[in-house]
């Protein structure tokens, strides 16, 4: 399956990238997830377990457990806060 992945905030900086279209196997977030983890360096230390970040599908926050469908815009951001 095809993905647009777009990439926020601290995570676009750290990565080096805004967004990208990826060929994907998996079927979950947490299989893209731990697919990027592979890439090793930033992307290892920013996606890892108990690292503080959402995923959204078609612009819906989901958990990571969310199925992917084909085409599927998925965006990985830090949490927000503001005051």
């Amino acid at each position: 399956m095809t993905l647009r992945i777009l990439y926020f905030a601290r995570l676009r900086e750290r990565f080096g990238v805004a967004e990208e279209t990826l060929d994907f196997a998996g079927a979950t977030a947490a299989d893209l997830v731990a697919a990027l983890q592979t890439r090793g360096g930033a992307w290892a230390e920013e996606l890892a377990a108990g690292r503080a970040f959402r995923v959204a599908v078609n612009q819906d926050i989901v958990g990571l457990d969310a199925a992917l469908p084909d085409h599927a815009e998925v965006a990985i951001f830090p949490p927000v806060t503001g005051g």
